[in-house]
């Protein structure tokens, strides 16, 4: 077995280095979906981003940008209480510019008007584009391991919330 070369030992590098990228994209994702920053989401979506979420109660499938930051916003407002964490990530660099990720949720997400908490996990499946230089999520979808859905009786004594302060009022 022969030592690597210095261009082989540059490219495991560069794979290592991308791997960790994305990782910090997806955290940069989930964390900034909980706290309606919706600024820099703008940055690690690709312009024709697909999205296609599968819950035992919901589909949500939406394509472009825009309209992923819009609905986010919607969803994600000052009346919602969010938790999303990703694990587990199993990262594949396709190519120079691709990649893909398959990623384990954990999440809850509370409605504090309509009293309804969801909390559940799921396997998200994802495709990456290295657009001038920067990572971005080109289509994220996931299929549900489990989900609970609860009506409670009244509205938990929340004593703070981020998303209460950085969320927009819920649509009318």
């Amino acid at each position: 077995m022969s030592d690597p070369t210095l261009q082989e030992l540059l490219v495991r590098i560069q794979r290592l280095e991308d791997i960790e990228a994305i990782k910090q994209l997806k955290h940069r994702y989930l964390r900034s979906i909980d706290t309606a920053d919706i600024v820099t989401l703008t940055t690690l979506l690709a312009d024709d981003i697909e999205v296609d979420y599968k819950g035992g109660s919901y589909h949500w499938a939406v394509s472009g940008k825009q309209n992923v930051l819009d609905s986010i916003a919607a969803g994600f407002h000052n009346r919602a209480i969010a938790q999303h964490t990703g694990h587990h990530p199993e990262i594949e660099i396709t190519s120079p510019t691709t990649a893909t990720g398959l990623w384990y949720l954990t999440d809850s997400f509370t409605h504090l008007d309509s009293l309804y908490v969801t909390a559940g996990s799921a396997l998200y499946r994802d495709n990456y584009v290295k657009l001038n230089g920067a990572w971005q999520i080109k289509r994220s979808s996931y299929t549900r391991i489990y989900e609970i859905v609860d009506r409670i009786a009244q509205a938990p004594n929340v004593t703070f919330s981020l998303l209460a302060a950085t969320g927009s009022p819920p649509p009318q």
